[in-house]
């Protein structure tokens, strides 16, 4: 049974930094790309951005410059560095590899 579990949402003030967690279980972390998504109030969910097994990163054009996805394939944990965020980045953030999703972890960035 794999799982995915992601944590470190919350609010923030525009310009503020967060850094967000996804915790896998299971043996599928380290063979497979992962990747984070997201889903703004009333909007289709979004990709933001993926790695590789290799590390290989790459970013939706909204998110480049300013949010750094990368993993840890020894504690099994994947990480997206929000720097800079903006009120447009509030969203419920998704966990995703192959056909598994997390429950996902809320952003806000309000002033």
């Amino acid at each position: 049974q794999v799982q995915l579990v992601e944590s470190g949402g919350g609010s923030v003030q525009p310009g503020g930094s967060l850094r967000l967690s996804c915790a896998a279980s299971g043996s599928i972390f380290r063979a497979n790309a992962m990747g984070w998504y997201r889903q703004a109030p009333g909007k289709e969910r979004e990709w933001v951005a993926t790695i590789t097994s290799g590390g290989t990163t790459s970013y939706a054009d909204s998110v480049k410059g300013r949010f750094t996805i990368s993993r840890d394939n020894a504690k099994n944990i994947m990480y997206l560095q929000m720097n800079n965020l903006r009120p447009e980045d509030t969203a419920v953030y998704y966990c995703h590899t192959l056909f598994y999703w997390g429950k996902g972890t809320l952003v806000t960035v309000s002033s």
